[in-house]
């Protein structure tokens, strides 16, 4: 079992940046790949970025490449997501998820996922 909490989500400005941080606990933290999600309201959740477990390999949504970088410090089993020149349309709640047992673009295959945060981008 791997228990993820999220922090650093708030209220910016449009062009604005956030840093999310996301600690893991309960398993070894250097075995999953992670990823962030999002969710804004009435909508699905859908893929933000995704790291492999060395942190040698990322992935993005289109959305969002070029704005926003994940990464990891597996000695603080931690995972981050800078987020810079913030939109309006990037306001949902965060999700950190864990071990993906297939595409990291499904939030089906990822097995665990933290409670997420709310950044609100404001216009």
């Amino acid at each position: 079992q791997v228990q993820l909490v999220e922090s650093g989500g708030g209220l910016v400005q449009a062009g604005g940046s956030l840093r999310l941080s996301c600690a893991a606990s309960g398993r070894t933290f250097s075995n999953y790949p992670m990823g962030w999600f999002r969710q804004a309201p009435g909508k699905e959740r859908e893929f933000v970025a995704a790291i492999t477990r060395s942190g040698s390999n990322t992935y993005y949504a289109d959305s969002v490449k070029g704005r926003i970088t994940i990464s990891r410090d597996n000695a603080k089993n931690t995972v981050y997501l800078q987020m810079n020149s913030l939109k309006p349309e990037d306001t949902a709640v965060y999700y950190c998820a864990a071990s993906a047992s297939g595409s990291y673009y499904d939030p089906a295959t990822w097995a665990y996922w933290g409670q997420g945060t709310q950044v609100t981008v404001s216009s």
